[in-house]
């Protein structure tokens, strides 16, 4: 975009763009397995089994308490926990 004042030299002014992140996107802080990396990842363990039938109830409960276990905490989980640590 040109701008032109009178007595003054023609100005250019540049837009600043950048990739725009959707806060969907941004789910590091809140993070909740999806049911699609739930059955993946028992996928794994039934095949680490051996690929055996009869567990898949029991092979996506440990996926599920797995990727739980490995997601970051929530902020108002961590809250709580400096507060118990607090009282201790």
């Amino acid at each position: 975009m040109t701008l032109q004042g009178k007595g003054k030299k023609n100005e250019t002014l540049k837009l600043h763009t950048g990739p725009i992140q959707s806060h969907a996107e941004d789910t590091s802080a809140n993070h909740t397995p999806s049911r699609e990396e739930i059955r993946l990842r028992a996928y794994e363990i039934y095949l680490e089994r051996g690929g055996l039938t009869g567990n898949e109830f029991d092979d996506w409960l440990q996926a599920e308490r797995e990727l739980e276990r490995a997601a970051p905490p929530k902020a108002d989980e961590f809250r709580s926990r400096e507060r118990l640590n607090e009282t201790s």
